[in-house]
């Protein structure tokens, strides 16, 4: 089992109350809006989303999540501050959602939950390092193999649009070089 999978059984075994509710999104709907304090962290059961940040009337996708991801906005998390993203469903999609605070008290509540969540934490941030190299450096074929040897599933779970965009290139190209790794 992975970290999340872990967190989420003894969750679901400590106290499932902690799931404060379910919620179904059609495809475009938005689970955040940017500009809004959202202290939640959600766990994905099914479906895709995508979190995005606008600027100057583009929106630039940062993330993906797929059944089994947990996903937030750590802006408002974290600092309970109006969160400059927004996380859409990009296919129908049901989430179950936490509170910030009983989450963070349910880390507590072990060393190894802590454990859990740092390694998410750390891999994330490094998931986000690798990202900002990419897209400063390497070519949309380099990308896309390094983002395809990290997340083969990704391709599974999220239409290719979105990969393409995420990827900062055309979706032409993305299907090309798509065709082209089979």
């Amino acid at each position: 089992m992975n970290p999340i999978q872990i967190l989420k059984a003894a969750i679901d075994r400590k106290n499932p109350d902690l799931w404060d509710k379910e919620i179904i999104l059609s495809r475009n709907e938005m689970l955040v809006q940017t500009g809004n304090i959202d202290n939640w962290i959600y766990y994905v059961e099914s479906g895709a989303l995508r979190i995005c940040v606008e600027s100057e009337n583009e929106i630039h996708t940062t993330r993906f999540a797929y059944r089994g991801s947990l996903v937030t906005v750590l802006d408002s998390f974290f600092r309970n501050v109006p969160t400059i993203y927004s996380i859409e469903a990009i296919r129908k999609s049901k989430v179950v959602r936490i509170n910030a605070t009983d989450f963070k008290d349910f880390l507590l509540s072990s060393t190894e939950y802590t454990n859990l969540w740092r390694m998410l934490l750390e891999e994330l941030v490094l998931q986000q390092l690798e990202r900002e190299v990419d897209l400063l450096n390497n070519s949309p074929i380099e990308r896309y193999k390094r983002v395809y040897e990290r997340s083969p599933q990704l391709f599974q779970e999220i239409p290719h649009k979105y990969i393409a965009a995420y990827l900062r290139m055309t979706p032409e190209t993305f299907s090309r070089l798509h065709s082209n790794h089979k």
